[in-house]
């Protein structure tokens, strides 16, 4: 009976060794930034004009994965917030949108695992709006789109100055989608007041709804418990559905922080 239980005690202890070992813990590096830069905007549906201005964007990143697992999970999520101007400076909109972007990752380390590449997919659900402050009749349009998107990240770590540097490249494009458009010469009144279906959602691909977006980052370790980020966001959206055209391009600086911690499940 007594070996039995010694028995047993051993398969326990031996199991939590495992459960807390550095191969079973999740790894996640979370990043927050901020950013500022340019936006260009064009949307027929409330102007033929091409506006520009000034926008800012909060960006969060997090990554999980396993040491001993080829499969990340990653969420972003961005938030953007612009005001811009016509050309004679005679007309001012404001855009906004919040765009989450989750998906899987397969990971490939090179280089003696100072150089990590990743391809997966992305799935980008975006809501925003474009508000013309000069339009009294159909002065807002709303944006609304789901995106499947291919992605590719590569990773490089180095030290430079006896200090360590990661620096990092994403690049998402659109492979097909849905999205929200009213048609041309079609009032919100009539979509939402009296129902007035009239192809209001619409299938894209990669030729009706382009999309780049990329991001290029240098994280630097200045301290044991934080790391400073900083980088450029560019993304290009584009979309001709329903006789209307209309771009947001996003220009950003970035500034901000990364961390990397362990969770190491716990064992009954």
């Amino acid at each position: 009976m007594k070996s039995k239980l010694l028995l047993l005690a051993l398969v326990v202890q031996c199991t939590a060794i495992l459960a807390q070992s550095p191969d079973n813990a999740k790894v996640i590096t979370r990043s927050t930034m901020l950013g500022v830069g340019r936006t260009n905007v064009l949307d027929t549906y409330l102007s033929a004009e091409h506006f520009r201005g000034t926008g800012f964007s909060f960006v969060t990143t997090i990554e999980r994965q396993r040491p001993d697992k080829r499969w990340s999970t990653l969420m972003e999520h961005e938030a953007n917030l612009s005001t811009i101007k016509d050309r004679a400076h005679t007309q001012n909109e404001l855009e906004g949108a919040y765009n989450f972007y989750w998906g899987k990752l397969y990971s490939w380390h090179l280089l003696d695992r100072q150089l990590k590449l990743q391809a997966g997919g992305l799935v980008n659900a975006s809501l925003g709006f474009i508000y013309n402050t000069s339009n009294s009749n159909n002065p807002a349009q709303a944006r609304a789109h789901l995106n499947i998107m291919p992605t590719g990240v590569a990773t490089y770590h180095f030290n430079l100055w006896r200090k360590p540097f990661t620096a990092r490249y994403e690049l998402a494009l659109p492979l097909c989608g849905i999205m929200f458009s009213p048609n041309y010469g079609q009032a919100y009144y009539e979509i939402f007041s009296q129902g007035n279906y009239d192809h209001n959602v619409v299938p894209t691909t990669f030729v009706s709804a382009p999309e780049w977006r990329h991001m290029l980052t240098l994280d630097v370790q200045l301290w044991k418990s934080g790391t400073l980020r900083i980088g450029y966001l560019g993304n290009i959206q584009q979309a001709k559905v329903n006789n209307l055209r209309q771009h947001v391009y996003t220009h950003r600086f970035l500034i901000g922080f990364t961390k990397q911690f362990s969770i190491i499940p716990r064992t009954l």
